[in-house]
């Protein structure tokens, strides 16, 4: 699926539009995750938030398996700072 036609819908004092599960499998995008939206030429993009330029040689991917990782290790971190 690389397109999608969606109703903009009112949310409280805002609007919103909701995107179908396979098109953000397919952008690298889940549930939480922030987003960045920008506006160019009139078009509206919508990708992953980077909050740090990340170095060359590091994947995109790099604080989502970090993230992954601290939390599976989540008790094995903590108990080391007993040490």
């Amino acid at each position: 699926m690389n397109n999608a036609e969606r109703k903009i819908t009112k949310i409280g004092n805002s609007f919103g539009v909701t995107i179908p599960n396979e098109l953000l499998k397919q952008a690298g995008l889940k549930h939480g995750d922030d987003i960045q939206l920008e506006l160019k030429d009139g078009e509206i993009k919508i990708s992953k938030s980077r909050m740090v330029a990340l170095p060359e040689g590091i994947s995109d991917d790099f604080f989502d398996v970090l993230n992954e990782t601290v939390s599976d290790y989540d008790r094995t971190i903590k108990g080391l700072v007993k040490r």
